[in-house]
């Protein structure tokens, strides 16, 4: 039912002044549970779970505040940052992710986004960050903010990207992560919405192309490179 009802009709004018928010990600359940979270402070005036629907509905609706999913099967948060910030400079993105490795951090700020924030945050502070970033400040996770001085005080210009890392998808990565976390199959499929045979399937492919033989080394891999 989620997937049926986009919430407002995009395009529309708020009526009581409330920012307008338009949330970016693939899984419906959760785009309806920041909807009611959110609940009366904002405006939510659309949302869209691809990156072709994320630019198209983003530049009809001319939201305030863009809550950006950072990886999706099409290319993720910074594909639609890519797409809309030379375009639209007035929208301003906050990323929403279950991901909190630093190059995912990095990699956004530097794409544009004002600001990374994890799922785990509370409704209110939530609504205190899309505030924030609508007034034009930087608002970041506290753990996380870290990630962002250190890379931009001591490498300004050092490039985020691992030859090795690059050969895996989004969704490949966001198992690795989880795996090296100490998660098991079953718990990873129920945190990123998959079937454990699909998680399976990543996993023996993150396996082939990182050429590793089982979860232990992956894990000291993942630690390496402080995805974990």
């Amino acid at each position: 039912m989620a997937e049926q009802s986009m919430g407002p009709v995009e395009g529309a004018q708020p009526r009581d002044g409330r920012l307008r928010v338009f949330l970016v990600d693939d899984h419906a359940m959760f785009r309806a549970g920041v909807r009611a979270e959110l609940g009366g402070h904002v405006e939510v005036v659309g949302e869209a779970s691809t990156v072709a629907e994320a630019v198209s509905r983003i530049a009809a609706t001319q939201p305030d505040v863009v809550l950006l999913d950072v990886h999706m099967p099409d290319g993720g948060g910074r594909a639609v940052l890519d797409a809309m910030r030379r375009t639209h400079p007035q929208v301003r993105f906050l990323a929403l992710s279950v991901s909190d490795a630093a190059e995912d951090v990095i990699g956004l700020i530097r794409a544009g986004a004002r600001g990374y924030v994890t799922k785990t945050i509370s409704p209110d502070e939530l609504t205190d960050a899309i505030r924030r970033v609508a007034d034009g400040d930087a608002v970041f996770s506290p753990r996380l903010a870290g990630f962002v001085l250190d890379a931009f005080a001591a490498r300004p210009d050092a490039p985020v990207a691992d030859p090795e890392l690059d050969q895996l998808t989004n969704r490949e990565r966001e198992v690795l992560r989880l795996l090296a976390r100490g998660y098991a199959y079953k718990e990873i499929a129920k945190e990123l919405f998959i079937s454990i045979k699909t998680v399976e399937t990543h996993v023996s492919n993150v396996l082939r192309k990182l050429q590793m033989s089982n979860r232990y080394e992956l894990s000291r891999w993942a630690a390496d490179r402080r995805l974990v």
